[in-house]
């Protein structure tokens, strides 16, 4: 995995394009270790996690999975939880995460990037979780799919295994935007900067309450609100920001 940080955006980039950028065991350690340290780099301000080659991410390495049939159920319970740890480790990062998909993102690729804030699409993308087709369960990525696409699309992905082009998936809620193919370097490189423009205590603050709200009553999730507000009153972000707009106001 390569990773490089340009003006406060750290990309994170798959780096096994012989293999579709696969996911093996070296590569979620070398992502775990990535953000570990993102989390306490104050110079980075948002990932992007990208892959080389033709493909974003085919999912979980196949030799690797064939292997595992070899071993004991808590030795498997173990890799696998070790993979779906990373799911929880986006969510739980303090900087926004976006995934930058072009070509496939399939199976546990797919899982990595819905587990990201945003999804920028190359409009030749494709998506899907096609692990029922090879014998297996697409298992720990539909606690994120049923979330993001709601239970019929969701069952529809990973019972068929059926791709989805980024339109598609864009209308079914996989997708955040889509962006021109001619320019779509550019216009990724345009959302990561203005992501890390934004004040990374708002934004930190914004992505906690988003993901905390769910499971909550409306009234909790309105007064889980009201706390965050009042907080965000209280930084120095938020203050500079205001006497700022304020001068030029009166300007």
């Amino acid at each position: 995995m390569l990773s490089v940080r340009t003006e406060g955006v750290l990309t994170l980039t798959l780096n096994r394009p012989e293999k579709r950028n696969a996911l093996d065991t070296a590569m979620i350690e070398a992502l775990h270790q990535a953000l570990d340290a993102a989390d306490l780099d104050a110079g980075t301000r948002v990932v992007a996690v990208r892959g080389a080659g033709k493909d974003f991410c085919a999912g979980m390495d196949l030799d690797e999975l064939l292997a595992s049939a070899d071993r004991t159920p808590q030795e498997n319970f173990e890799s696998a939880f070790r993979f779906g740890e990373l799911f929880i480790r986006l969510r739980g990062l303090s900087q926004p995460v976006v995934a930058v998909v072009h070509g496939r993102a399939l199976a546990g690729g797919l899982g990595l990037a819905t587990a990201c804030d945003l999804v920028l699409a190359h409009p030749r993308a494709a998506f899907g979780y096609p692990e029922i087709q090879r014998g297996f369960v697409p298992a720990m990525v539909i606690a994120l799919l049923r979330r993001t696409v709601g239970e019929k699309m969701a069952f529809d992905l990973v019972a068929t295994g059926r791709l989805l082009g980024a339109a598609e998936a864009l209308g079914a809620g996989l997708v955040s935007r889509i962006l021109s193919e001619r320019e779509f370097e550019a216009e990724a490189d345009a959302v990561l900067r203005q992501l890390a423009a934004a004040s990374p205590t708002a934004a930190a603050l914004t992505k906690k309450q988003f993901y905390e709200i769910e499971g909550r009553s409306f009234r909790d999730a309105i007064r889980l609100g009201a706390e965050v507000n009042a907080l965000a009153r209280t930084t120095g972000d938020f203050r500079a920001a205001i006497q700022k707009f304020l001068r030029k106001e009166g300007a």
